[in-house]
């Protein structure tokens, strides 16, 4: 098999630009798209040759739409900012732990992220990737498609003895949707299942194609735990990065996009944000969605306090007047009065939306809804650790929904239960769940006393599991008909204060004195109805199996005939799942 070396590999032998090897290979007549791209050696040697003799190459005519653009905006390169995507289990959070050198996975409840977190990783000489790391478990779905809209690459991690999974397709549709490139992190290579040409087979099936497939999509192997192969993937999103010319202006008005919100309890309303661009400084004021504030402090992943944060900084900021959603743009504004004006003509406009869109609701109207008189209906109030938890977990609710069987979520919110909370509980028969928040003691009393569950989770697919039973509980049991055995009429004998007693001969399966009967005639149903007396001559019997002859008594009805096929069978009641019913 024939030697191969990647265009950027070349580039690096030659103290070249990997856009002018690409640009000499096209004029050799060399096939290459990218600097991924492999050429055979005898390619490579050919491209070695062109540059022995130096080439006189023409100045580039400089532009004056760029010279205007130069002194007008003060715009630079930025780092490129990654979003980890993949399947649970597969080792996102194990890589990051490893490009950060930090154990991450020790704080992580069962070892899966909760939340979407942002971290800058500094790379010697090289530059700096900005790492935003999704959610595993297909609950998150609504935030993992945030993390691609927002980022410049996508690093899909597929663990090489487990191949491509639910979570794994999902992260290529929304990957794919955003129109973002995808670099595939083969892990878990320290495995003796590890089977790379597996993947990437499967990856073929959703038209993805590495470059050893005819593709441009870059695959490396890498083992997360061991730290192998860890820096030419950092290396390749870095040259990716670089074929995107990622660039931000640094003295535009500020602009951002909210990665997660939470309350905390001594702090107030904080956020984390990803500035796109401009330069954010201590005592900006600001506009996030439907909240305004005025930054108090900022610190980086690491707790480290910043002055300033230009494009592709993730910061905590402290200084938001209430809580904003995750997605939100971020507008730094003039002055705090300006903030609260845009922030009060913005609210307006809901609620002017919102009473244009609905009708008068009646207090019985309310009441149906609270009570759930005319369908049944499964009430919660959850409330969350961060408002990229709470989006998720609603996200993830309302895919159960069923007609059979309301899910309504009739209270949301950041932050610790509430007394409120509890009491809302009780008038609406509501259950409370409370996600990585922890619930005091007097709290918890008191929902006692009020009879109302609050049910403390702290991984997200646990309520996702419990929920789903509880649907499931009250749905409707299928019901299905088993039959038992036929006997054939043979005599008919009509008995004084009894009735009608079928002579029968049992032609297959059994008889039985509880279950309950057809009669047919002529292959149609002419009675349903239940044994009154299954005899055996004189002496009643439980039942009667084939072979055997019996006399059968049929409750509330004598109209047998000889040639009738009484039937035996039993109604048995089976539950249905969720999937069933949607």
């Amino acid at each position: 098999m024939t030697n191969k070396i990647r265009i950027y590999k070349l580039a690096q032998d030659l103290d070249r630009d990997y856009k002018i090897i690409l640009e000499e290979a096209k004029e050799l007549g060399i096939k290459a798209k990218s600097h991924v791209s492999s050429v055979t050696e005898e390619e490579a040697e050919l491209i070695k040759e062109s540059f022995k003799e130096p080439k006189q190459e023409p100045k580039p005519e400089i532009k004056e739409e760029i010279q205007v653009e130069q002194i007008r905006r003060n715009i630079i390169p930025r780092s490129p900012v990654v979003t980890v995507m993949g399947h649970v289990d597969h080792g996102k959070t194990q890589l990051l732990d490893t490009i950060r050198h930090t154990n991450v996975i020790a704080r992580e409840s069962g070892g899966i992220t909760q939340h979407i977190g942002a971290c800058k990783v500094d790379l010697k000489g090289k530059g700096s990737i900005v790492f935003i790391d999704t959610p595993g478990h297909e609950a998150f779905t609504a935030m993992r498609a945030r993390g691609a809209r927002i980022t410049d690459i996508v690093v899909l991690v597929i663990a090489g003895d487990d191949g491509v999974m639910p979570q794994t397709i999902e992260a290529i549709n929304h990957a794919k949707a955003a129109d973002v490139p995808i670099i595939v992190a083969i892990n878990k290579m320290d495995l003796p299942e590890f089977d790379a040409e597996k993947v990437r087979t499967q990856l073929s099936h959703h038209d993805i194609l590495t470059e050893n497939w005819g593709g441009d999509v870059i695959a490396i192997e890498i083992s997360a735990k061991k730290n192998q192969n860890v820096d030419e993937l950092l290396e390749m999103i870095l040259l990716q990065a670089e074929m995107l010319e990622l660039k931000a202006p640094i003295d535009d008005p500020v602009k951002g996009i909210v990665i997660e919100t939470e309350l905390d309890k001594q702090t107030g309303p904080t956020g984390t944000i990803i500035i796109t661009e401009g330069t954010l400084k201590i005592g900006d004021s600001f506009v996030c969605g439907n909240v305004s504030g005025k930054v108090k402090a900022m610190t980086d992943e690491a707790s480290l306090r910043l002055k300033t944060a230009g494009p592709s900084t993730p910061v905590k900021i402290l200084g938001f007047e209430g809580l904003a959603m995750t997605g939100d743009i971020l507008n730094v504004v003039e002055d705090k009065i300006s903030a609260r004006e845009i922030v009060e003509k913005r609210k307006l406009k809901i609620q002017k939306d919102e009473v244009s869109g609905s009708g008068q609701v009646t207090l019985e109207d309310l009441q149906k809804q609270l009570l759930g008189e005319e369908n049944k209906e499964l009430r919660i109030i959850l409330k969350t650790d961060v408002t990229g938890s709470l989006e998720a977990i609603k996200d993830a609710l309302i895919k159960l929904q069923i007609e059979e069987v309301a899910l309504n979520i009739i209270h949301s919110g950041v932050g610790a239960v509430t007394r409120k909370d509890i009491m809302l509980a009780s008038a609406s028969n509501a259950i409370i769940i409370s996600f990585n928040i922890s619930t005091s003691g007097g709290i918890m009393k008191e929902a006692e006393s009020e009879g109302v569950q609050i049910r403390n989770y702290r991984v997200i697919y646990e309520i996702i599991d419990d929920i789903k039973k509880s649907l499931e509980g009250m749905l409707e049991p299928e019901e299905s008909e088993i039959t038992l055995g036929q006997a054939e009429v043979k005599k008919i004998y009509i008995i004084s204060g009894v009735g009608t007693i079928a002579g029968c001969n049992v032609i297959n399966g059994q008889i039985l004195r509880k279950a309950q009967v057809k009669v047919l005639r002529d292959s149609k149903i002419v009675y349903v109805g239940s044994v009154a007396a299954l005899k055996r001559f004189k002496n009643d019997v439980a039942e009667v199996n084939q072979g055997y002859e019996c006399g059968i008594n049929i409750d509330n009805f004598n109209d047998v005939k000889v040639r009738d096929i009484i039937e035996s069978f039993q109604l048995e009641k089976r539950k249905r799942t969720l999937e069933e019913a949607q």
